[in-house]
């Protein structure tokens, strides 16, 4: 498996992990499962394409961006996924 998604797999996984058990429910909780569903999936068929995995990051990251037990758990995946493309442009 290619460095870069390793990463991106592993970012994943513990974002994955920590929203698991994270005790209280949030409205936009589903749409953060999805997506992050959707990032593995991706990173396990290769390269993915980059404007997806934006586009899965800004979905993740507005649905659990105020929940500060998950900051570090999200920033993983926003650098893993800035891994890919660079980081996003103003």
């Amino acid at each position: 498996m290619e460095p870069k998604v390793a990463r991106l797999c592993s970012a994943v996984s513990r974002l994955r992990r920590e929203l698991a058990a994270y005790p209280a429910e949030f409205p936009d909780r589903g749409i953060a499962e999805d997506e992050l569903a959707a990032l593995a999936a991706m990173a396990a068929h290769g390269i993915p394409e980059v404007p997806r995995l934006r586009r899965s990051l800004l979905l993740i990251a507005g649905s659990v961006g105020s929940v500060s037990a998950l900051a570090g758990a999200l920033t993983d995946v926003r650098e893993a996924v800035d891994v890919f493309g660079g980081p996003a442009s103003g």
